[in-house]
């Protein structure tokens, strides 16, 4: 797994996992904010854009993302932080090592599965797949996901340089992904957020979440559809960040 780093190593270490299709610059104006009091660590999940391997589980990424702060972190970092698929990642990392870090924040993190979805994305990306390499059709998605102007050219690129089966695999492990019981044994302080405009399936998860996680939070912010906090609101992202820590 390869990694971006802001901030330098001597501080508290703090790791934010992209969305599903995106990649580390996802958090990059997030970083920068957070450089001088935190060492950002920004993984790119495997089967993403300049990757080191094709994405085979939800489960494999957080094993892998464990072995790093193993190696690299002795063991536990202050906060790791996730959004939608590396919000999956980052509920799987707690539920695998309970004391991984001492503060989570979750962000339109799905965990309600979807059989019907699962059955029809590989049918439907099968079909679209070739149009995502067209600029006019990337600009159709940059809108409908809410990517600001200013983060287009990176999505354009690496959504190019995405494989069909990695694309087809990371989303079908998005809609099928639920929680497990040993979440509720995490020992880190976390706090849930979605917009008000996001699916029923969004908000539903994150009350799922609330309900199962010992002494988390949630927070609804009136308005945001799904990414929008962290991918366009990097400074309420941050602040968010540093009130949960302190």
């Amino acid at each position: 797994m390869r990694y971006v780093e802001y901030g330098t190593q001597n501080h508290d270490t703090v790791i934010l996992l992209h969305g599903g299709g995106l990649s580390w610059w996802n958090y990059r104006e997030v970083a920068q904010l957070l450089a001088d009091k935190y060492h950002v660590v920004l993984p790119i999940l495997d089967g993403h854009a300049d990757s080191e391997h094709s994405f085979v589980s939800i489960e494999e990424n957080a094993a892998r993302l464990i072995a790093y702060i193993d190696k690299h972190h002795g063991g536990s970092i202050c906060a790791l932080g996730g959004l939608s698929l590396g919000g999956q990642v980052a509920v799987e990392i707690l539920t695998q090592r309970p004391d991984v870090c001492r503060f989570a924040l979750l962000e339109s993190t799905l965990v309600k599965p979807s059989r019907l979805t699962h059955a029809l994305i590989k049918p439907s990306f099968g079909m679209s797949y070739g149009l995502i390499k067209q600029r006019w059709f990337a600009k159709l998605q940059a809108d409908y996901l809410g990517i600001p102007q200013n983060l287009f050219e990176d999505y354009y690129r690496d959504t190019c340089a995405i494989t069909k089966a990695d694309m087809i695999a990371f989303l079908k492990a998005n809609c099928a992904y639920s929680i497990k019981p040993a979440l509720r044994d995490t020992q880190a302080k976390v706090h849930i957020v979605f917009g008000s405009g996001e699916q029923f399936s969004i908000r539903t998860s994150g009350k799922q979440l609330n309900h199962t996680i010992p002494d988390s939070t949630l927070e609804v912010l009136p308005g945001y559809r799904h990414g929008d906090l962290s991918l366009n609101h990097p400074e309420q992202y941050s602040q968010m960040l540093l009130t949960l820590i302190s």
